[in-house]
């Protein structure tokens, strides 16, 4: 659908008043490809893709990018949250047509657009349904549609999938990885669950705990659309993302549970 841009993060740090939350990022996100953050609690996952995407200003060091968006991008920078953030009182093509309205397009071409995304989700079907008639996994694929319909050179993905069960996050899975696929957008993926992240992940970066550090960066060369649930070579990498996080996972955990008492 587009083309997609090329991330540089250079010596990142950031602190929230006296809070070091990220020290010392140094990372290389290629065009067109998906990069997993993982991490315990609390050691800036978010935080790093807010920079990323420019909502939050880096105490020091930078982000560049590099490339070119295509011609067809209206946003070169779009998120996708975990709230699927519909409005109630619009359809699924009237939630999905909302960004384009202030855009450059015709009616026609921005009715179009609405067209190509909600079958590349699935939800051509549904274009005239309200959000309280559908389920958790087809609200979040409107969110899905409603970012790529501005084509964007970079998707921001923030745990779109935690607030589901997990069966309706395993069919999701397949899913996604198809959709990411078709577009070519770079995507930047943040989540707490390691089968996504093997699933999704072409680099997979393990932060360490607070203040969120880089510990290792591991590449998955498959093909996304050639990953299979019982690749044994993708469960050798899920084992060896655990072994990282283990530690910091429940020095983390202890750490919240001696804040809350």
């Amino acid at each position: 659908m587009t083309a997609g841009l090329a991330l540089h993060v250079e010596a990142v740090r950031h602190a929230y008043a006296d809070l070091p939350v990220l020290d010392g990022i140094d990372l290389d996100i290629r065009a067109g490809e998906v990069t997993v953050l993982v991490g315990p609690s609390g050691c800036g996952k978010s935080t790093l893709l807010g920079i990323l995407g420019g909502l939050v200003a880096p105490t020091a060091g930078a982000v560049r990018l590099s490339g070119e968006a295509g011609a067809d991008c209206l946003n070169m920078l779009t998120y996708v949250f975990q709230d699927f953030a519909l409005l109630p009182w619009r359809s699924v093509a009237g939630n999905v047509s909302l960004v384009l309205e202030d855009s450059r397009l015709s009616r026609a071409e921005r009715a179009a657009r609405v067209e190509e995304v909600l079958a590349l989700t699935g939800l051509s079907a549904f274009a005239g349904a309200w959000p309280k008639q559908l389920s958790g996994g087809m609200r979040q694929r409107v969110g899905i549609a409603r970012a790529l319909a501005v084509r964007p050179a970079v998707l921001l993905m923030d745990e779109p999938l935690s607030a589901l069960d997990a069966q309706t996050r395993g069919l999701l899975l397949d899913e996604f990885a198809s959709i990411i696929a078709r577009t070519g957008a770079t995507t930047v993926y943040v989540t707490h669950n390691l089968a996504e992240a093997t699933r999704l992940g072409q680099q997979i970066v393990v932060l360490g705990r607070r203040p969120g550090r880089i510990r290792e960066i591991i590449r998955i060369d498959t093909p996304l659309a050639g990953r299979a649930d019982d690749d044994a070579a993708l469960r050798a990498i899920e084992r060896r993302l655990w072994e990282l996080l283990r530690d910091d996972a429940a020095a983390a955990d202890r750490e919240l549970a001696n804040a809350r008492g």
